[in-house]
């Protein structure tokens, strides 16, 4: 009788070509994800050594990056995005790949699409030049963001050499509060982990609280892993993974999909399963969280104040007086009631049809503050037409925010979605480092989208269990 086994290493086992000498293992990887700014490079080392693409039919790619989301009408105005643009659409055609472009009615943030097209199944091995591959792992999938180099490597041989990590178990128990959703309970895990806390890491998401929660809701905890450090994280496949892959394009159908998803249910974790490490996480005692300081791991609740040197270790004192001085804040200072100017729905964190919804609640409670600039970015065409048939567009567009074109859009400010000057936004995204939103001096606070909505409405960080 076999040992039992964790998901991570059935997948890591069955992906398996080859243990190197450096203590390495080479991987297969089973999917990989392209978009238009780690790629250009890595097709061009392949020209360079005269190298087709060993597995086309096994990447795809789209533009989502550098993409504009006022206007989409080709040419960008923007020289050197219609210029990555047209390289993208050259190295697609030139290699036989399919590229989800707007005309292709599928564009969208690559760790929106891949899932929402049934791109993303479970068992899988993902790879895509972008930190936030992590996310596909939602379905049971182990998925690694890679650099270009690697990029190279994926589509030369459709192999990476990767160090195996270790396995750390979070089990969030209990059930979550009222305006207390997905997005929180990562931010709360980066905090009591921190942003160091997953080096060496895979991280596998456990309990009743993740159990319990949407695939979509799922993306979010997962995407986040890279920000607490962990190579990956995943959650392992249950009814409600299946139920949301059948019927999608790239899944398979009828009996196929009935094959598929016995092979998917065995590759969960085994009962008795061994790990590094266990942490459990009481998700009754996460509130609405918001970031202050610069890290992902610079977070609290909303009724909560900012740290101060006593709060703190030593160790940590200059990192919290880095923060302070960057953000403009004092310590002991209440985190509510800290002034915003811009505020931001989107990103491949929270740009689904569910995070719309959600922040679409809010809208209808007020107008957008005489003083913000607040912008809804749907994380794909589908994502867009569904919101549209639901309205959300117009309860959005009536409360004052701008609704705006799918793309990465003001997460990282790669097209004209900046911020200005020293201005706070409070955003949906992931990452709140210093200069991340398009100005050197900018300043993000990361929430909920149901908070970035209440925030825009009121001009300021406020408790969104009260707005609603």
């Amino acid at each position: 009788m076999s040992q039992p086994a964790t998901l991570f290493d059935k997948v890591w086992d069955a992906h398996r070509v080859l243990d190197l000498p450096t203590g390495q293992t080479q991987i297969f990887v089973g999917l990989h994800l392209i978009h238009e700014v780690t790629s250009p490079q890595a097709f061009a080392m392949l020209r360079e050594l005269g190298l087709p693409v060993r597995f086309p039919l096994r990447t795809f790619a789209t533009v989502d990056h550098i993409i504009p989301t006022d206007s989409q009408i080709r040419p960008f105005s923007d020289e050197v995005a219609e210029s990555m643009m047209s390289e993208l659409e050259r190295n697609c055609r030139d290699h036989g790949i399919q590229l989800f472009d707007t005309a292709s009615g599928h564009q969208g943030i690559v760790h929106v699409i891949g899932p929402e097209l049934g791109l993303t199944q479970p068992g899988m091995t993902i790879a895509c030049g972008d930190s936030h591959t992590s996310t596909h792992g939602a379905f049971g999938a182990i998925a690694f963001g890679i650099g270009t180099s690697q990029v190279r490597d994926v589509l030369a041989t459709q192999c990476l050499a990767m160090a195996r990590p270790q396995l750390r178990r979070i089990e969030v128990t209990g059930k979550l509060g009222h305006g207390v959703y997905a997005k929180d309970v990562i931010l709360g895990i980066i905090r009591r982990l921190g942003v160091n806390g997953g080096v060496g890491y895979a991280y596998e998401y456990a309990g009743p609280v993740i159990e319990a929660m949407t695939l979509e809701e799922r993306m979010t905890v997962c995407n986040m892993s890279v920000e607490g450090g962990a190579r990956c994280g995943y959650v392992n496949p249950d009814d409600a993974t299946l139920d949301y892959l059948r019927g999608r394009l790239y899944a398979p159908e009828g009996e196929a999909f009935d094959r598929a998803a016995a092979w998917w249910r065995s590759m969960a974790s085994d009962p008795g399963a061994e790990y590094a490490d266990v942490v459990e996480l009481p998700g009754g005692e996460l509130g609405p969280s918001v970031t202050w300081g610069i890290n992902p791991g610079q977070n609290l609740s909303v009724d909560e104040r900012i740290p101060t040197p006593a709060d703190v270790p030593d160790a940590e004192r200059p990192g919290l007086a880095e923060a302070l001085a960057y953000m403009d804040l004092r310590p002991g200072q209440p985190i509510a009631g800290t002034p915003v100017d811009v505020a931001f729905v989107g990103s491949c964190t929270n740009g689904r049809i569910s995070d719309l919804r959600e922040a679409a609640r809010v809208a209808k409670t007020g107008n957008v503050h005489s003083r913000v600039r607040a912008l809804v970015v749907p994380g794909s065409l589908a994502v867009a037409q569904q919101a549209e048939d639901e309205g959300l567009d117009e309860i959005f567009r009536a409360a004052g925010f701008q609704w705006r074109e799918p793309g990465c859009s003001m997460c990282l400010a790669m097209n004209p979605d900046k911020l200005s000057g020293r201005e706070v936004c409070a955003s949906s995204s992931n990452r709140n480092f210093k200069g991340r939103q398009g100005s050197p001096s900018g300043r993000t606070l990361l929430m909920s989208p149901a908070m970035v909505a209440a925030a825009a409405i009121h001009g300021k960080v406020v408790d969104v269990r009260e707005v609603l």
